[in-house]
Protein backbone atom coordinates (compact mmCIF):
# COMPACT_ATOMS: atom_id res chain seq x y z
CA UNK A 1 0.00 0.00 0.00
CA UNK A 2 2.96 2.57 1.05
CA UNK A 3 4.45 1.54 -2.25
CA UNK A 4 1.54 2.71 -4.51
CA UNK A 5 0.60 6.01 -1.62
CA UNK A 6 2.29 8.49 -4.14
CA UNK A 7 0.66 7.43 -7.49
CA UNK A 8 -2.33 6.72 -5.36
CA UNK A 9 -2.11 10.88 -3.85
CA UNK A 10 -1.09 12.48 -6.76
CA UNK A 11 -3.93 10.77 -9.44
CA UNK A 12 -6.60 12.04 -6.63
CA UNK A 13 -5.33 15.05 -6.07
CA UNK A 14 -4.84 16.31 -10.12
CA UNK A 15 -8.49 14.53 -10.51
CA UNK A 16 -10.11 16.82 -7.75
CA UNK A 17 -8.35 19.58 -9.57
CA UNK A 18 -9.35 18.52 -13.08
CA UNK A 19 -12.91 18.76 -11.77
CA UNK A 20 -12.73 21.60 -10.11
CA UNK A 21 -11.69 23.30 -13.35
CA UNK A 22 -14.42 21.59 -15.32
CA UNK A 23 -17.21 22.41 -12.67
CA UNK A 24 -16.28 25.94 -12.48
CA UNK A 25 -17.57 26.45 -15.96
CA UNK A 26 -20.92 24.24 -15.19
CA UNK A 27 -23.80 26.11 -14.31
CA UNK A 28 -24.47 25.96 -10.55
CA UNK A 29 -27.54 28.03 -10.27
CA UNK A 30 -30.93 28.56 -11.95
CA UNK A 31 -32.47 32.04 -10.95
CA UNK A 32 -36.74 33.21 -11.71
CA UNK A 33 -36.71 36.77 -12.14
CA UNK A 34 -40.54 38.09 -11.13
CA UNK A 35 -42.34 40.97 -12.31
CA UNK A 36 -41.66 42.78 -15.69
CA UNK A 37 -38.74 41.33 -15.65
CA UNK A 38 -39.35 37.59 -15.42
CA UNK A 39 -36.92 35.11 -17.31
CA UNK A 40 -34.45 33.05 -16.40
CA UNK A 41 -30.53 33.28 -15.95
CA UNK A 42 -27.83 30.63 -15.14
CA UNK A 43 -25.15 30.87 -12.59
CA UNK A 44 -21.73 29.38 -13.68
CA UNK A 45 -19.55 27.74 -10.67
CA UNK A 46 -16.89 30.89 -11.62
CA UNK A 47 -19.56 33.24 -10.75
CA UNK A 48 -21.10 31.65 -7.40
CA UNK A 49 -17.42 31.04 -6.48
CA UNK A 50 -14.87 32.82 -7.61
CA UNK A 51 -11.99 31.68 -6.06
CA UNK A 52 -13.34 28.53 -7.53
CA UNK A 53 -11.44 27.81 -10.78
CA UNK A 54 -7.92 29.37 -9.61
CA UNK A 55 -7.78 26.89 -6.64
CA UNK A 56 -8.76 24.15 -8.72
CA UNK A 57 -5.85 25.21 -11.03
CA UNK A 58 -3.02 25.27 -7.65
CA UNK A 59 -4.74 22.13 -7.04
CA UNK A 60 -3.79 20.40 -10.00
CA UNK A 61 -0.17 22.16 -9.22
CA UNK A 62 -0.01 20.85 -6.07
CA UNK A 63 -0.72 17.54 -8.02
CA UNK A 64 1.82 17.41 -10.16
CA UNK A 65 4.46 18.58 -8.01
CA UNK A 66 3.94 16.21 -4.65
CA UNK A 67 5.46 13.63 -7.96
CA UNK A 68 8.97 14.64 -7.54
CA UNK A 69 9.51 16.50 -3.84
CA UNK A 70 10.99 15.34 -0.71
CA UNK A 71 9.50 14.69 2.84
CA UNK A 72 9.41 18.48 4.08
CA UNK A 73 7.22 19.62 1.51
CA UNK A 74 5.07 16.58 0.97
CA UNK A 75 3.69 17.83 4.15
CA UNK A 76 3.24 21.07 3.23
CA UNK A 77 1.56 20.31 0.29
CA UNK A 78 -0.61 18.23 2.09
CA UNK A 79 -1.52 20.80 4.72
CA UNK A 80 -1.88 23.10 1.68
CA UNK A 81 -4.49 20.66 -0.17
CA UNK A 82 -6.21 20.01 3.20
CA UNK A 83 -6.95 24.13 3.42
CA UNK A 84 -7.86 24.65 -0.16
CA UNK A 85 -10.72 21.71 -0.08
CA UNK A 86 -12.22 22.49 3.81
CA UNK A 87 -12.48 26.48 2.40
CA UNK A 88 -14.10 25.41 -0.80
CA UNK A 89 -16.65 22.38 1.11
CA UNK A 90 -17.45 25.27 2.99
CA UNK A 91 -18.01 27.88 0.35
CA UNK A 92 -20.46 25.25 -2.43
CA UNK A 93 -21.94 24.72 0.45
CA UNK A 94 -23.44 27.58 1.48
CA UNK A 95 -23.77 28.37 -2.50
CA UNK A 96 -25.60 24.64 -2.78
CA UNK A 97 -28.11 25.23 0.35
CA UNK A 98 -28.00 28.85 0.82
CA UNK A 99 -28.65 30.84 -2.36
CA UNK A 100 -27.06 33.41 -1.16
CA UNK A 101 -28.04 37.11 -3.17
CA UNK A 102 -24.16 38.03 -3.15
CA UNK A 103 -23.90 35.26 -5.58
CA UNK A 104 -26.67 36.21 -7.99
CA UNK A 105 -26.19 39.53 -7.62
CA UNK A 106 -23.97 40.04 -10.21
CA UNK A 107 -25.85 38.05 -13.19
CA UNK A 108 -28.99 39.37 -12.27
CA UNK A 109 -27.18 43.05 -12.30
CA UNK A 110 -25.65 42.42 -15.69
CA UNK A 111 -29.08 41.06 -17.06
CA UNK A 112 -31.18 43.86 -15.67
CA UNK A 113 -29.11 46.35 -14.60
CA UNK A 114 -30.90 46.97 -11.12
CA UNK A 115 -28.12 46.70 -8.35
CA UNK A 116 -27.60 46.37 -4.86
CA UNK A 117 -28.25 43.03 -2.74
CA UNK A 118 -32.07 44.44 -1.33
CA UNK A 119 -33.87 45.38 -4.89
CA UNK A 120 -31.78 42.04 -6.35
CA UNK A 121 -33.72 40.24 -3.44
CA UNK A 122 -36.67 41.79 -4.39
CA UNK A 123 -36.77 41.11 -8.08
CA UNK A 124 -35.39 37.09 -7.54
CA UNK A 125 -38.45 35.18 -7.27
CA UNK A 126 -36.85 31.54 -6.90
CA UNK A 127 -33.10 30.30 -7.28
CA UNK A 128 -32.44 26.39 -7.83
CA UNK A 129 -28.97 24.53 -7.79
CA UNK A 130 -28.21 21.98 -10.32
CA UNK A 131 -26.17 19.30 -9.10
CA UNK A 132 -23.28 20.44 -9.38
CA UNK A 133 -22.54 22.46 -5.74
CA UNK A 134 -23.10 18.90 -4.62
CA UNK A 135 -20.61 17.16 -6.73
CA UNK A 136 -17.90 19.95 -6.10
CA UNK A 137 -18.43 19.58 -2.47
CA UNK A 138 -17.89 15.93 -2.81
CA UNK A 139 -14.55 16.29 -4.72
CA UNK A 140 -13.58 18.86 -1.58
CA UNK A 141 -14.13 16.05 0.75
CA UNK A 142 -12.18 13.51 -0.84
CA UNK A 143 -9.06 16.10 -1.71
CA UNK A 144 -9.78 16.63 2.11
CA UNK A 145 -9.23 12.94 2.68
CA UNK A 146 -6.23 12.23 0.23
CA UNK A 147 -4.61 15.37 1.94
CA UNK A 148 -4.89 13.48 5.14
CA UNK A 149 -3.67 10.41 3.38
CA UNK A 150 -0.58 12.31 2.55
CA UNK A 151 0.03 13.76 6.00
CA UNK A 152 -0.21 10.00 7.78
CA UNK A 153 2.05 8.55 4.92
CA UNK A 154 4.33 11.07 3.65
CA UNK A 155 7.38 9.71 5.62
CA UNK A 156 7.49 6.25 4.24
CA UNK A 157 7.00 7.34 0.33
CA UNK A 158 10.39 6.22 -1.92
CA UNK A 159 12.25 9.08 -2.37
CA UNK A 160 11.91 10.51 -6.08
CA UNK A 161 14.29 9.53 -8.62
CA UNK A 162 18.06 10.41 -9.48
CA UNK A 163 16.81 13.11 -12.07
CA UNK A 164 15.50 15.37 -9.28
CA UNK A 165 18.43 15.01 -6.73
CA UNK A 166 21.15 17.56 -7.57
CA UNK A 167 23.21 17.41 -4.70
CA UNK A 168 26.96 17.68 -5.16
CA UNK A 169 27.79 14.74 -3.63
CA UNK A 170 25.79 12.26 -5.60
CA UNK A 171 27.76 9.09 -6.32
CA UNK A 172 29.39 9.60 -10.60
CA UNK A 173 27.96 6.70 -12.49
CA UNK A 174 30.26 3.85 -13.98
CA UNK A 175 29.98 3.08 -17.57
CA UNK A 176 28.46 5.62 -20.42
CA UNK A 177 26.27 8.30 -19.27
CA UNK A 178 22.94 9.07 -21.26
CA UNK A 179 21.77 12.07 -21.80
CA UNK A 180 20.17 12.65 -17.88
CA UNK A 181 23.32 11.95 -16.61
CA UNK A 182 24.98 14.54 -18.37
CA UNK A 183 22.56 16.93 -17.87
CA UNK A 184 22.92 15.99 -13.97
CA UNK A 185 26.87 16.87 -14.50
CA UNK A 186 26.11 20.27 -16.31
CA UNK A 187 23.95 21.16 -13.70
CA UNK A 188 25.96 20.69 -11.32
CA UNK A 189 28.68 22.69 -12.66
CA UNK A 190 30.55 19.53 -14.03
CA UNK A 191 32.09 18.69 -17.49
CA UNK A 192 30.27 15.34 -18.20
CA UNK A 193 33.41 14.36 -20.67
CA UNK A 194 35.90 15.02 -18.87
CA UNK A 195 36.07 11.08 -17.48
CA UNK A 196 36.77 10.06 -21.56
CA UNK A 197 40.05 11.70 -22.15
CA UNK A 198 42.57 9.37 -23.43
CA UNK A 199 45.23 8.38 -20.96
Amino acid sequence: MIARARVLSVVVIVLCGAIGVMSSTQVWLHVRLDGAAAHDLTVTGAAAVPVLAPLSLAVLALGVALSIVGTVLRYVFGAIALAIGAVQAYLATVVAFEHPTSVIARTVTDATGISGDAAVSRLVARVTATAWPAITIAVWVVLCAIAVFVLVTARRWKSGGRKYRTDASAPATAGPLDAVDSWDHLSRGEDPTAGDAPR
